[in-house]
């Protein structure tokens, strides 16, 4: 058997109408982990849909409970074919965001996948029950074609919480470390660059999240009466802003800035465009780091932005001296960044700059990860998707945006591969998501090919990578 009757079975899958099938029946299950109610259909989507297809495939399953109380339970799958083949771990999540039913366009539900022309939609279509569908598939096809054998050692995690920030998965990770244990990560979410281009991201920016805030007195005071007297927290902490970014948009505090950019990473990114899809808007050229490529901003840059600021009443403003004001901030940053000390570089900054008044309370924070573009999973799985594909494959050294990457990286210590099946204008958290079919009739060959390709050719990959 060969790797383009893989291809061939993958096509195939979806032309008939079961990739479809299997979908909308996934999407059926209102698995919206924000909502408690929900906390059985999520252990039913693993039950009902995922044990049975990984049973299907040669896997042996089990299902845990989650470290975090009310959280979403985990499943771990293993089909084991040989102590000398590298061992792949794939990653998924069946969880989605509410789906706001009354907001979708008429005729659109969520919970039922509805085609017209090239979108399919329906809530998870692109996020994420759609990718790990294709995966799933991509694997059956590899099976068809070599005889009952993958060629090489497969274990599948999928959690039911990633949409709430995947509580728990970082500590059940650590606890099943060497159930987990694998050569390298092979999974699929977010957007590819663009629809048509087939894509490859390494790992994912960082984020933290931190409210700035001046507290000045009890209750507003007449402006007439009082202005040029009071202090105002609005117009303090605005200025306070201004001395931390600047009116383009450059980071001002030397610790919230990153380390320059590594020449592997500006490699990959030199024939990275960004933007001018249906829906995107206009990049802004003169916004962000001088000096640096679109794309090397939102890749290999940090980036500081203002999420929510308040004062006073903005609904109906009154003629009053406000008594506090906020902002709600978030640094979106790169390997490198000493994120864990923001909040004293915040402080330094503030203080050195006149703002001692301005408190800081960080919120949350997430690491971020990037493979090296060198690494040798990197040159595999690039030369296999361009086989498979005949495209140039887009190469991201990490997303602009967070995936939980860090528990894969640094917790479980892989290599990580993210091959994306959605794109960016697929309304993923918003109503009418939708998932391509020409990208995923393309994401099923391009996994069929790749996991074809690890079976023959990950042992030299392995070894190469020491």
């Amino acid at each position: 058997m060969t790797r383009d009757q893989a291809i061939q079975h993958a096509t195939h899958h979806f032309d008939s109408g079961a990739f479809l099938a299997d979908l909308n029946r996934r999407v059926g299950f209102r698995t919206e982990s924000q909502e408690p109610e929900r906390a059985a259909t999520l252990l039913a989507y693993l039950t009902g849909e995922i044990v049975p297809e990984a049973e299907r495939l040669g896997f042996e399953t089990r299902i845990f409970d989650n470290p975090v109380a009310g959280a979403g339970p985990l499943l771990i799958a293993t089909r084991h074919e040989g102590d000398d083949l590298p061992t792949v771990l794939i990653y998924g999540h069946g969880d989605v965001v509410r789906g706001y039913d009354d907001q979708w366009r008429e005729s659109l539900t969520p919970w039922t996948v509805k085609v017209e022309g090239e979108r399919w939609y329906g809530r998870g279509t692109a996020d994420n029950k759609g990718q790990h569908s294709i995966n799933l598939a991509a694997l059956a096809s590899v099976l068809d074609a070599r005889d009952g054998k993958l060629g090489f050692n497969a274990k599948l995690l999928i959690e039911m919480g990633e949409e709430t920030g995947s509580p728990g998965l970082d500590a059940f990770c650590h606890t099943h470390k060497e159930a987990l244990g694998a050569d390298v990560l092979i999974a699929s979410d977010g957007p590819r660059l663009a629809a048509r281009r087939p894509t490859v991201f390494l790992g994912s920016r960082g984020s933290i999240n931190f409210r700035l805030e001046l507290n000045l007195r009890e209750g507003a005071h007449h402006s007439g009466n009082w202005g040029g007297l009071l202090r105002n927290p609005a117009t303090v902490l605005v200025n306070a802003l201004a001395s931390l970014v600047d009116a383009r948009g450059v980071i001002a505090v030397e610790g919230l800035r990153p380390p320059p950019i590594p020449d592997a990473v500006r490699r990959a990114l030199a024939d990275i465009s960004v933007g001018g899809g249906p829906g995107d808007p206009a990049v802004d050229n003169n916004w962000g780091e001088p000096g640096l490529t679109p794309p090397e901003r939102v890749f290999g840059w940090n980036s500081f932005e203002v999420l929510a600021l308040k004062a006073g009443n903005p609904e109906n403003p009154v003629n009053a001296i406000p008594a506090s004001a906020f902002a709600y901030c978030q640094l979106r940053f790169v390997v490198g960044t000493d994120w864990q000390n923001l909040a004293g570089y915040l402080r330094t900054h503030l203080d050195a700059h006149g703002f001692p008044m301005v408190e800081i309370r960080v919120e949350r924070g997430a690491p971020a990860t990037r493979l090296d573009p060198d690494d040798p999973w990197v040159t595999w799985a690039i030369a296999s998707l361009e086989r498979t594909t005949g495209k140039k494959t887009a190469v991201l050294p990490n997303l602009g945006g967070t995936l939980p990457n860090e528990v894969f990286a640094d917790t479980l210590g892989l290599p990580t591969i993210w091959v994306p099946h959605s794109y960016p204008a697929c309304s993923q958290h918003a109503p009418n998501e939708h998932l391509l079919g020409p990208v995923a009739r393309e994401g099923l060959q391009i996994m069929a090919g790749l996991f074809w390709d690890l079976g023959e050719n990950a042992p030299t990959v392995a070894a190469a990578r020491g």
